[in-house]
């Protein structure tokens, strides 16, 4: 993918990522001991759609631009969320305006303007810590936190022709330092065949009670255009399958194009 962000941000796939970590959140907020989310790959926190940057692709349009006005109710708290917050707010400004006073968010970029724009965006936020470091060290960095709880989100701009191999690496040192965490990777899907091979591979991992939740916004038969997006993770909140179910339904309703399609698939047992 050509990456910056600016360039998709609030597109249909940002849509069903950020959509589908505020559950995620509140379910780690259920219990009243606090946790640490550490998002790997932070970007520069808000990003203005209406910028000449993001216009060059429009991307927006079909994504948050089809949500604003009439929001089905399964993405009505996240759409409101948005509008409150002002410019599109990526992971790191979603998640810090949820989190609880006691819990804590560690947002790491590599890229030295991006990290410094994330300053200036979470400047203020006592309970948000930026890095300005490569986001796949971090997660044996960081890992375990003293919280005994962690949210861990992988969000990779898949640049690199081996990114599947190095977050396969950086998923399992992560998990074998914390094996209690809820670690949440977002994958692109422009074809099937290396979704597949990555599955294929962590099933030949000792991780377990895997679950994939995937939207499509059209089939997946092109290989030269973002068809559609997946959130792998590993083990996913009690009761989370059945919040995701009608938070894809809507993005199927709204976003999706014909034959669009979701699925949430179990990749490996408990």
């Amino acid at each position: 993918m050509n990456y910056r962000h600016i360039y998709h941000a609030g597109n249909f796939a940002d849509v069903m990522k950020h959509a589908l970590l505020i559950p995620l959140i509140r379910a780690m907020q259920r219990k009243d001991k606090p946790f640490l989310l550490l998002d790997t790959h932070a970007g520069i926190g808000r990003y203005d759609v209406r910028s000449e940057q993001a216009e060059k692709t429009g991307e927006w349009r079909d994504g948050i631009g089809k949500l604003l006005d009439a929001p089905p109710p399964a993405l009505a708290e996240y759409v409101k969320l948005v509008r409150e917050l002002g410019l599109y707010p990526g992971s790191p400004a979603l998640s810090a305006a949820l989190l609880r006073p006691d819990d804590r968010l560690i947002a790491c970029e590599l890229h030295p303007e991006d990290a410094a724009t994330l300053r200036r965006t979470m400047r203020g936020a006592a309970n948000v810590a930026v890095h300005e470091r490569d986001g796949y060290e971090a997660i044996s960095a960081f890992l375990p936190p003293p919280e005994k709880r962690a949210l861990v989100l992988i969000d990779p701009p898949f640049e690199r022709t081996d990114e599947f191999a190095a977050l396969e690496q950086a998923l399992l040192a992560g998990w074998r330092k914390f094996k209690s965490g809820v670690f949440v990777v977002w994958y692109p899907i422009k074809h099937r065949g290396p979704v597949r091979t990555f599955f294929e591979s962590l099933k030949l991992t000792p991780l377990r009670d895997v679950v994939a939740v995937e939207f499509l916004r059209r089939p997946d038969t092109n290989p030269l255009g973002l068809n559609g997006c997946g959130l792998l993770i590993v083990n996913p909140p009690y009761g989370f399958e059945e919040e995701a179910a009608p938070i894809l339904a809507a993005c199927e309703a709204v976003l999706g194009e014909p034959d669009c399609s979701s699925v949430i698939e179990r990749v490996i047992h408990e």
